[in-house]
């Protein structure tokens, strides 16, 4: 009865890997043999591990992000431009620590939004907040949060997580306002916090996307986004097809 008094205190405590390690510990013959501290130590180490997992988990349901991919599992074999030195640097996430952005340009089917939700994986399991959006469905939300009085709140959410990724940047035709909310979105973020673009446009065509008829918005969302950037120009055919 005593037993489980204690864990039950431990579980109400939120001491939830404390209290499924004691619990193993009292069926675990090897257990028994180790000393108090021995045992205590192995209670600390699996609470904290059981923090750790339950912080990556939230992290990566706020995320959203489209693919569950992973860094490990970036595809080397076929030629698609990626810098092996590069690409362990990126994996540090010391990038994402200094603000600096990632445009990841190639055509349909050459990885982007793969290798976008591997980095943004990557920043998940360092403790980083993430959150993948879809430009074109991102900007009719802002356009929407408009009408009912919920932009500032919504750019204020965007503004404070460590990596946005905004994907499929050039998919549709920029509105006046739409260009507008796109630059509040990416000089909210200047100065501290990271984005990843990816597109099928090569940047050096942004200008004419961005432009319409007014080359001073345009100016600014390009110095905003490319001053100081790193680049992954994806080349080769589909991985789509490749896979098939």
């Amino acid at each position: 009865m005593l037993i489980q008094q204690t864990i039950t205190k431990l579980q109400n405590l939120h001491l939830i890997g404390m209290a499924k390690g004691f619990d193993d510990q009292l069926s675990s013959v090897a257990a028994m043999s180790l000393s108090f501290e021995e045992r205590f130590g192995i209670l600390i180490d699996q609470e904290t591990t059981y923090r750790e997992n339950q912080r990556l988990k939230r992290l990566l349901k706020t995320a959203k992000l489209k693919f569950n991919s992973c860094v490990e599992d970036i595809d080397y074999q076929h030629n698609r431009g990626l810098d092996k030195s590069q690409m362990a640097s990126l994996v540090t996430c010391q990038w994402i620590e200094k603000g600096v952005n990632l445009i990841m340009t190639g055509l349909t089917g050459s990885g982007k939004t793969w290798l976008a939700c591997a980095f943004g994986n990557q920043a998940c399991r360092q403790g980083k907040t993430v959150l993948f959006q879809r430009l074109p469905l991102l900007l009719e939300e802002l356009q929407i949060s408009h009408a009912d009085g919920s932009f500032r709140k919504r750019l204020a959410q965007l503004a404070k997580c460590d990596l946005l990724i905004l994907d499929d940047f050039g998919m549709a035709a920029l509105t006046i306002q739409g260009r507008s909310d796109l630059l509040e979105v990416i000089d909210s973020r200047v100065g501290g916090r990271s984005t990843i673009v990816t597109s099928q446009i090569p940047v050096e065509n942004w200008y004419g996307y961005l432009s319409g008829g007014n080359p001073t918005v345009a100016d600014a969302i390009l110095d905003r986004i490319i001053s100081g950037s790193l680049r992954i120009p994806l080349q080769g055919e589909s991985m789509r097809k490749l896979r098939k």
